[in-house]
């Protein structure tokens, strides 16, 4: 089994990506989080079931996709995968 890793960026943007929601709801941002998470846990069993990101071609940076938002992921070894960021899909993917 791998070991997730979650960047501190990542876990910055699953802030913000709350906050942001929250301004509507308080509800559906804490149900937006438990999503985030409960997505990564596949990784733990299928570490290269997401896509390469098309943007950089690099086969151990990868995405999941959920919803209007891309879950970008790096394999850094068999054991261990880090989530490097949460992106909103209609953002520009900048320097990762």
């Amino acid at each position: 089994m791998v070991t997730i890793k979650w960047t501190k960026k990542a876990l910055k943007d699953i802030d913000d990506i709350a906050e942001f929601i929250s301004l509507d709801s308080y509800h559906y941002a804490k149900i937006q989080v438990k999503r985030f998470f409960d997505k990564v846990e596949i990784l733990k069993y299928y570490p290269h079931i997401g896509r390469t990101v098309p943007e950089i071609n690099n086969p151990e940076l990868r995405e999941l996709i959920l919803g209007n938002y891309r879950i970008i992921y790096k394999i850094i070894s068999a054991n261990r995968i880090d989530i490097i960021t949460i992106h909103h899909s209609k953002r520009l993917l900048k320097n990762i």
